[in-house]
């Protein structure tokens, strides 16, 4: 594990990063924004999950097999890409009332949080800011390396729980101020299903080299 000052400038960077809205914080937040932010917090558990499989790819080095191959990339990338403009589809064609979206049965809440791990596995470019930024911090004197990244990549995922469990939280609490014409219209639906869209474009147009 990495001594004391570098694991605080650690924290510190994972909080800058995770503190800025980026695809996962406007993911939770149309969850929350649609159903709550119950919906919300096992949003941000299935990402958090999701996130967990990259971490131990990239501490076995699968993640620098994946940016490697472009074939291998692309087809992930793809992937993803899908699966997100599949769910705001969805969401944009659901006429079920608001009001029964924001009561989800434990069936709805193993589905939030299986689409959560699919769309965090299923987005190469977790694979890639986990290689990019986890070795940063690592040192090869203070052990083995394999356990570093998979150590500091847990760590960042227990803090991104902590800053989208926020997120979910406030944007919870903005529909119940709401709760009315705003709530009980298409607009949550739309609003959802637009942000998966887009992440789906956005996810679809990722380069290998970006980070």
């Amino acid at each position: 594990m990495p001594e004391g000052a570098s694991l605080l400038g650690f924290v510190a960077a994972a909080l800058i990063v995770l503190l800025i809205p980026g695809p996962a914080v406007l993911y939770v937040v149309a969850r929350s924004l649609s159903q709550g932010h119950r919906a919300g917090f096992v949003s941000v558990l299935g990402l958090s999950a999701g996130a967990l499989v990259h971490v131990a790819a990239a501490a076995a080095g699968l993640s620098a097999i994946l940016l490697a191959s472009a074939a291998a990339f692309s087809i992930v990338k793809m992937l993803g890409a899908a699966y997100l403009i599949y769910l705001g589809i969805r969401a944009i064609l659901d006429r079920r009332p608001a009001a029964a979206m924001g009561t989800p049965d434990p069936r709805t809440a193993y589905r939030l949080f299986t689409d959560g791990v699919m769309i965090s596995v299923l987005n190469p470019k977790i694979a890639v800011f986990f290689l990019a930024f986890l070795p940063q911090f690592v040192d090869p004197g203070r052990g083995a390396v394999p356990q570093q990244v998979l150590l500091l990549g847990t760590l960042y995922v227990v803090i991104a729980i902590v800053t989208d469990g926020a997120y979910a939280l406030l944007s919870g609490h903005l529909r119940n101020l709401f709760r009315g014409r705003l709530a009980q219209g298409p607009v949550p639906r739309y609003a959802s299903g637009a942000v998966y869209i887009g992440l789906g474009v956005r996810t679809a147009l990722v380069d290998r080299q970006t980070e």
